[in-house]
C-alpha cells in the first residue's frame, strides 16, 4: 500500500481536497445501516463505520456512501467492492486493535502502480471505531456496591452487579444486569474481555478467597478488592497456599480506590470509579 493511502485525522489529506460541504446519500440503505450500527454495538460488538466523505472525477461510489465492518470482517453494505474495499476491510480490523479512527485516500487510478482501481478518480473514507461501553462487575451489593453501580452507570459503564444474597442484590437499581448466585454461575453470563473491570466490595475475606481464583480465569482488564491491607494479607496468604500465581496476585489491586481519605460509600465509589477512569486513561497520553 503507498503512503499517501493512510493518514491520521487532523492532517490534510494527500490530494489537497478541500473537505467542503458534503453531498450526503439520503438512501434508505444508509439509514438501514446506521440502525444496524446501534444494534450492533448495543449486543456488545465492535463495529468500524466506513464513510465516503469525498470523490473526484469517476469513482464507484460517492459522498455518504457507508459500510460496516464487523471484527471477523463480516461486512454490512458497500463502498464500491473490488481491491478498494478489501483494502478498507483490512484497515478497519487494524483500527479494531486498538480503537482508533483513520482517514484513507486512495487513486483509482493505475494498479500498476499500486491503485485499488482503474475507475480514474480518487476517494476519501473516513473509518470510525465504535466499541461497546466497558463493563464493571461488582460484586457484592451492599452499600459501597450501590453507590459503585450508581456512580458507575451515570459515568457511561456497561453495570453489572452480582450478590450471593438475593434480597440483598434486588436493592440494586442503578445496574444494566443484576445476578444472584456464585461467582461461577455469573461467570458463565457475563464475559469479561481485557476493556473491563471487577470491583469486589464483598463482607467478608472468605467471599474473596472463594471468588478471585474465579476472576483471575477472566481476561479483566483490572480486579479491585475492597478492604483494609489486613484483611489482603489475609486473603493473599490463602491464594498463595491454594496455588495462585505471584504473577496472578499482581493483577489484584487491593485496597481498591484511590488515597481520598474516603468515609462514605459515596466516597470510596468515587476513589474506586477515579481508580478505574486513571487506568482507562493512562494510554491516553
Amino acid at each position: 500500500m503507498k503512503a499517501r493511502d493512510r493518514l491520521c485525522i487532523g492532517k490534510p489529506d494527500a490530494f489537497g481536497v478541500k473537505m467542503d460541504k458534503k453531498n450526503l446519500s439520503k438512501g434508505m440503505d444508509e439509514t438501514q445501516i446506521l440502525n444496524e450500527l446501534n444494534s450492533l454495538v448495543e449486543d456488545g460488538k465492535t463495529v468500524v463505520l466506513a464513510t465516503v466523505v469525498e470523490t473526484s472525477r469517476s469513482v464507484p461510489r460517492h459522498s455518504g456512501a457507508k459500510m460496516l465492518i464487523l471484527s471477523d470482517s463480516h461486512q454490512v453494505g458497500t463502498i464500491g467492492g473490488g481491491e478498494m474495499e478489501a483494502r478498507v476491510i483490512k484497515e478497519a480490523c487494524a483500527c479494531m486493535d486498538d480503537g482508533t479512527s483513520l482517514l484513507l485516500n486512495y487513486e483509482l487510478v493505475d494498479p500498476v502502480a499500486g491503485d485499488p482501481g482503474v475507475c480514474g478518480g480518487t476517494v476519501t473514507i473516513h473509518l470510525e471505531t465504535y466499541m461497546p461501553n466497558s463493563k464493571i462487575l461488582i460484586i457484592g451489593c451492599g452499600h459501597v456496591g450501590r453507590a459503585v453501580a450508581e456512580l458507575a452507570s451515570w459515568l457511561g459503564f456497561h453495570v453489572v452487579a452480582t450478590d450471593d444474597r438475593e434480597e440483598i442484590a434486588e436493592s440494586v437499581t442503578e445496574a444494566d444486569l443484576v445476578l444472584t448466585g456464585s461467582i461461577e454461575e455469573t461467570l458463565k453470563q457475563v464475559n469479561l474481555t481485557d476493556r473491563d473491570h471487577v470491583v469486589a466490595v464483598t463482607r467478608n475475606a472468605e467471599l474473596d478467597i472463594q471468588n478471585l481464583p474465579h476472576l483471575l480465569s477472566t481476561e479483566a482488564k483490572s480486579i479491585g478488592v475492597m478492604g483494609s491491607s489486613r484483611r489482603w494479607e489475609t486473603t493473599r496468604s490463602s491464594l498463595e497456599s491454594a496455588g495462585v500465581s505471584e504473577e496472578d496476585l499482581s493483577r489484584i489491586t487491593s485496597p481498591i480506590g484511590l488515597d481520598l481519605n474516603a468515609e462514605t460509600p459515596q466516597e470510596i465509589a468515587l476513589s474506586i470509579l477515579s481508580q478505574i477512569i486513571e487506568q482507562d486513561n493512562a494510554g491516553n497520553n
